[in-house]
């Protein structure tokens, strides 16, 4: 994942930057804020969990940043070193 300019927009419930996918930008996915099931599989535990709170971003939760969320974030094939966890501290930060 490229390190994109952070908004105060949260555009995902992870910290992902969606407007930095390549999924976004073919029209494969329009982030998970916007669609009811990830074009990759079933669900999404991250995406789930957020919905089930009520919140709009993981940065939201008072478990932040929780097991689950660092599991991602420090995937060894597809995490990003904790970027996504950085992105909503800041999304967080800019809405409160």
């Amino acid at each position: 994942m490229d390190s994109v300019s952070v908004k105060t927009k949260k555009e995902s419930r992870c910290g992902i930057c969606c407007s930095g996918c390549q999924f976004l930008n073919d029209n494969v996915c329009e982030g998970c804020t916007k669609i009811e099931k990830p074009f990759w599989g079933d669900s999404c535990p991250v995406k789930s969990c957020c919905e089930d709170k009520n919140l709009e971003c993981c940065g939201e939760c008072s478990d932040f940043p929780c097991d689950l969320l660092k599991s991602f974030a420090y995937d060894k094939e597809q995490g990003d070193n904790g970027l996504r966890i950085e992105n909503c501290k800041k999304w967080c930060n800019n809405c409160e």
